[in-house]
C-alpha cells in the first residue's frame, strides 16, 4: 500500500547498488596463523595472499589484528602510523606493494594503527593500483564481561572510529565492518541503504562467543539487507591469551552459507555473483514493503 511509506524507511532514500565492474569474481579468505613476531606475521600474510590470486581470486580479505597479538598489552607495541608512509606502516606498505603487483583488490583486514597519542582497530583497503582507497576505524569497542568466560575491554587502548565506510572498489561497493561491528545491525543497514553489494568484516570472535554468534550474526546481517558478507578470522592458537573461534565464512544475500572451514589456518576460496542481489530482491521485496510510517533509518552522515 501507498500508504506504507517504504521510500521514507531509509533517510535519505536508499541507493540502489551501481552497476559493478565485475559482476562475478572470486574472493578469497585468509585465515592466518598469528605470532608475536611481526615481520614473519607480515611475510606470511603476502604469501597468503599470493596463493590465493593463484587459486583464482580477485578480492582478498585478511583477518582481524593480523600482524599482532590480539591483547591491550601488544596494541601500543604493534601499532603503526598508516598516514606516515611505508617506513612507518611496514604492514600496509606490503598490501599496497602486493596489490599493485598482483592487480587485485585486498580489504587489509585490520592492524593496530597510531595517530597522534591514540590508537586503533583499523582496516585498510587497497585498489588494484596499490593505492590506499579507504580506512575503516572500528566503530563498535569490543567491551564485555562474561563472568567466567570472557573479559576484554578494548576501550582500554583504543579509540573508537567516528565514521561508517564505504568505498567503491573494482570488484563492487564494499562496507567495512570489524569484528564487534557485525553485532550492530544498523551499521549493516547503513551500508545496504548506501548501496553496498558486499560487507568485509575482519573479526576475531572468541570460544564463547563464536559457537554462539559468529556465523549467526554473518547469515542475519545477509539476509536481513539481501546482500553478501565476508568474514575473515585469525586461525586458533589455543596457547594464546585470546582465542580465536576461527570459522572464516562467505553468506549471499539469501542467508546462505556459501564457503567455510573450521579453525586451523586455511585459505578459502568462493564466487560472489552479484546478479543473486536483484534476484533475492525481486524474490523478497523487502525494500518496497519497509513501513516508512511506522518507523525510520536514519543516516546521519548523509
Amino acid at each position: 500500500s501507498s500508504s506504507f511509506k517504504p521510500e521514507q524507511a531509509r533517510v535519505p532514500p536508499a541507493i540502489p547498488p551501481p552497476t559493478p565492474p565485475l559482476s562475478k569474481f572470486k574472493i578469497g579468505l585468509c585465515q592466518l596463523s598469528v605470532t608475536a613476531d611481526k615481520e614473519r606475521n607480515i611475510a606470511h600474510a603476502r604469501k597468503a595472499i599470493e596463493e590465493a590470486v593463484e587459486k583464482g581470486a580477485q578480492l582478498v580479505l585478511l583477518p582481524e589484528i593480523w600482524n599482532s597479538p590480539y591483547s591491550n598489552d601488544s596494541f601500543p607495541v604493534y601499532a603503526e602510523d598508516i598516514d606516515a608512509g611505508s617506513d612507518a606502516s611496514p604492514s600496509t606498505a606490503m598490501l599496497s606493494e602486493v596489490s599493485h603487483a598482483l592487480k587485485i583488490t585486498i580489504v587489509g583486514g585490520s592492524i593496530p594503527e597510531r595517530c597522534g597519542d591514540q590508537l586503533y582497530n583499523t582496516c585498510c583497503v587497497f585498489g588494484s593500483d596499490g593505492k590506499l582507497k579507504a580506512k575503516h576505524r572500528k566503530i563498535h569497542l569490543f567491551d564485555i564481561n562474561i563472568p567466567g568466560k570472557i573479559t576484554f575491554m578494548e576501550s582500554k587502548t583504543l579509540t573508537a572510529g567516528g565514521s561508517p565506510t564505504i568505498v567503491d572498489t573494482e570488484v563492487g561497493r564494499i562496507g567495512i565492518g570489524i569484528c564487534y561491528d557485525i553485532r550492530f545491525s544498523e551499521l549493516a543497514m547503513l551500508y545496504a541503504a548506501r548501496g553496498a553489494h558486499l560487507i568485509c568484516y575482519p573479526g576475531a570472535f572468541n570460544m564463547t562467543t563464536g559457537p554462539l554468534h559468529w556465523e549467526l550474526l554473518q547469515r542475519a546481517r545477509a539476509a536481513d539487507n539481501q546482500l553478501y558478507v565476508a568474514t575473515c578470522s585469525p586461525a586458533r592458537d589455543a596457547g594464546a591469551g585470546y582465542v580465536a573461534w576461527g570459522h572464516s565464512t562467505l553468506v549471499g544475500p539469501f542467508g546462505e552459507v556459501l564457503a567455510t572451514t573450521e579453525h586451523e589456518e586455511a585459505i578459502i576460496i568462493s564466487e560472489i555473483d552479484y546478479s543473486l542481489i536483484e534476484l533475492r530482491r525481486t524474490n523478497l521485496p523487502l525494500l518496497n514493503q519497509r513501513r516508512g510510517d511506522l518507523y525510520q533509518l536514519v543516516d546521519v552522515q548523509r
